[in-house]
């Protein structure tokens, strides 16, 4: 490892040269806006990374918050002491992973926070202000929050990300429990893993087709201050890279198929042992359908622990059925698409009644 952190940064560490961080972007500053769901990271393209890294430079280059290079001078401390692989599955899975590992036959919700969709939709801003949002997140079911921190493709940066973690915060000790946050980012370099930590998350979204070969690195460097990892994949052969490298949290993003999904996951080797946590993201249809309800059934139903749901959350404006919190709530029943039907919303149906009993009570 003889890499680390942009030249920017290195210059401002004098002392010791820091080991194994390579050249980065920055918390999401871009000023386009692009309606897409946190999975459409795994498909952007070298210019979109191009311009992350040109972020992260830019950020370097404006000056570091305290706060931030705190953590980045932990993360160096500690990256040559992360405890190997083999010692973490002994240590067994971290909070954020078991919160979101419920028993068979159960589904958990990671609901995100995003911008882009709401200001295309045309809504009120204060509408969907992260304070706002956070507590419908919580009351209604969902297990963790993910924000997706990256100004051009969520609208959001890390600011939101602090919002959101001190509403969580502020309900601690109340009924439901507080959830975690979860950064998610075009992760290009580690300082990004240093400011999702400065900014209260406890875990991070890294992403294998943008991260690559550093997969492993990124990982290392969000152990070494503490955060869990999400690794996003979109194939069987990406998500058992990830496993290999370590990651115990995995999401499969960019594909529509429940079935393709499903062969995401299918038969891969884990270390005797480990645990890996499933996870589904669901891509927003575009009609009103709520077929993105019966997505998740059919995906806990096909072995997924969890859903990662976002652009379906916003879409349908303040309809009572179709509010961000009855969805969440539908999902996370205990029902299918044998019994039941998310379409059913005028109460007729086979398992309708079941159904709006679960979603709107």
């Amino acid at each position: 490892m003889a890499r680390f952190l942009p030249i920017a940064l290195s210059a401002l560490l004098l002392s010791a040269p820091i080991t194994a961080f390579s050249p980065m972007p920055e918390r999401g500053i871009a000023k386009t806006t692009i309606p897409c769901s946190t999975t459409s990271l795994n498909a952007i393209g070298v210019l979109a990374r191009k311009a992350k890294e040109n972020e992260v430079r830019q950020y370097c280059e404006d000056g570091i918050e305290d706060s931030v290079m705190e953590k980045v001078i932990e993360m160096k401390k500690n990256l040559e002491s992360v405890p190997s692989i083999t010692e973490r599955d002994e240590a067994g899975p971290g909070p954020v992973q078991q919160g979101l590992t419920k028993r068979k036959g159960t589904i958990s919700i990671i609901a995100e926070y995003k911008k882009t969709f709401i200001v295309k939709s045309g809504f009120a801003d204060d509408m969907f202000d992260p304070e706002v949002m956070s507590p419908v997140f919580r009351e209604f079911g969902a297990k963790a929050v993910a924000v997706l921190a990256d100004k051009r493709m969520g609208g959001c940066t890390y600011d939101d990300v602090v919002s959101i973690v001190k509403e969580q915060d502020a309900a601690k000790g109340e009924m439901p429990g507080t959830c975690p946050v979860i950064s998610s980012d075009l992760i290009v370099d580690e300082l990004q893993i240093a400011m999702s930590a400065a900014a209260g998350a406890k875990a991070v979204l890294i992403t294998y087709d943008v991260a690559k070969e550093k997969t492993d690195f990124f990982i290392n460097c969000a152990h070494a201050i503490g955060l869990e990892v999400v690794v996003g994949v979109s194939t069987k052969e990406e998500a058992q890279i990830a496993i290999d490298a370590g990651a115990r949290m995995i999401s499969i993003t960019g594909v529509d198929d429940v079935d393709d999904k499903v062969a995401a996951i299918a038969d891969l080797d884990v270390p005797e042992g480990a645990q890996v946590l499933k996870i589904a993201t669901i891509l927003a249809n575009d009609n009103k359908a709520l077929e993105e309800v019966e997505e998740a059934w059919l995906c806990r139903d096909k072995g997924f622990n969890a859903v990662w749901v976002s652009d379906c959350l916003y879409k349908s404006g303040n309809d009572p059925s179709e509010h961000a919190g009855a969805i969440i709530r539908g999902m996370a029943a205990k029902s299918s698409v044998k019994w039941a039907s998310a379409k059913a919303m005028g109460g007729k149906g086979e398992g309708a009644r079941e159904y709006l009993g679960d979603i709107l009570m």
